[in-house]
């Protein structure tokens, strides 16, 4: 199985970079820091922009954001596009997907790291999308066609390593397929399609004399086997 930054689309190989965390221990040190995975984040969501433009939308300086963008250009995450009026340098993202093989990165603690830091910040897109999409329905940018097939599942089958497997490779080929086929509809928009299967192993309650079990619930005791939406 491997990992990617988001936006979670079906790409050809040429628009997706592949991190080894030998080879690019630079580059993923780079992508360590926050505020340049949600600017590469919002190259590849929204398009090319000035440093500028994601001040604005970050909350952050530009020379702060002018600073981050120069990191991830020195590490090919992002490169110069065509300028509006020759002003302002533009930035776009070199490749549509940030991809790693999760075995290849438990070689190293900072690989491992990495890995971590990387699904906190998916889970946090999440967060930020599910806003997003809120608002753009509440204020008409989406029409009601969406609503229903919108939402979010949460499930907890019983799977083999090699069923979880099967399904990650299900889930790539129906996107591809699905991506090809409304290439060109009109009615298409950017759908952020956030997944996650994460084993969790069986724990032993540690009951205390009153009768309450410490250390909080276990991972998905709480609203596990919800459906949001008929496409979830």
């Amino acid at each position: 199985m491997s990992g990617a930054f988001y936006p979670p689309v079906m790409v050809s190989d040429e628009h997706k970079r592949v991190l080894d965390p030998e080879r690019d221990a630079g580059a993923l040190k780079a992508l360590t820091h926050p505020l340049r995975i949600r600017l590469l984040g919002m190259l590849r969501q929204d398009g090319p922009a000035t440093a500028s433009e994601l001040a604005v939308r970050t909350g952050e300086s530009s020379a702060s954001t002018s600073y981050h963008l120069r990191v991830l250009a020195k590490y090919a995450f992002v490169a110069e596009a065509a300028h509006r009026d020759g002003r302002e340098r533009r930035w776009q993202a070199v490749h549509s997907v940030t991809s790693w093989s999760n075995k290849a990165m438990e070689d190293s603690p900072a690989s491992r790291d990495f890995v971590s830091l990387s699904r906190r910040r998916q889970i946090a897109h999440l967060e930020a999308s599910l806003v997003r999409y809120e608002a753009d329905v509440a204020e008409g940018r989406l029409g009601q066609e969406w609503v229903e097939p919108s939402g979010i599942t949460d499930l907890m089958p019983r799977l083999t390593p090699e069923s979880l497997s099967e399904l990650w490779e299900s889930i790539d080929h129906k996107l591809e397929e699905l991506t090809a086929r409304d290439a060109e509809d009109p009615r298409a928009e950017r759908v952020v399609f956030v997944a996650a299967g994460l084993p969790v192993a069986p724990r032993e309650p540690d009951v205390d004399p009153g009768g309450e079990e410490p250390g909080g619930e276990e991972p998905g005791s709480a609203g596990s086997g919800t459906e949001g939406g008929s496409g979830s």
